[in-house]
């Protein structure tokens, strides 16, 4: 389970598309950038153990939070 997920818009123009987000998994930061497709791309240097599993959990988060 994702804990203290947070996400803000790439861009002060709040109608382009992308965004920022960051969370702990397994007690680690994790922090990346969700793009206009959907894509994921992981800052920071790594990303989290079972990788899939937790970017379908930041894909169902941000269709219930930004495209609601």
């Amino acid at each position: 389970m994702l804990q203290h997920f947070s996400f803000k818009p790439m861009f002060e123009n709040k109608q382009l598309p992308g965004w920022t987000f960051s969370f702990f998994y397994k007690q680690a930061r994790y922090s990346g950038e969700y793009l206009p497709d959907g894509s994921i791309k992981w800052t920071g240097g790594s990303h989290p153990p079972e990788e899939e599993t937790v970017k379908k959990m930041i894909h169902e988060l941000m269709l219930f939070h930004v495209y609601d």
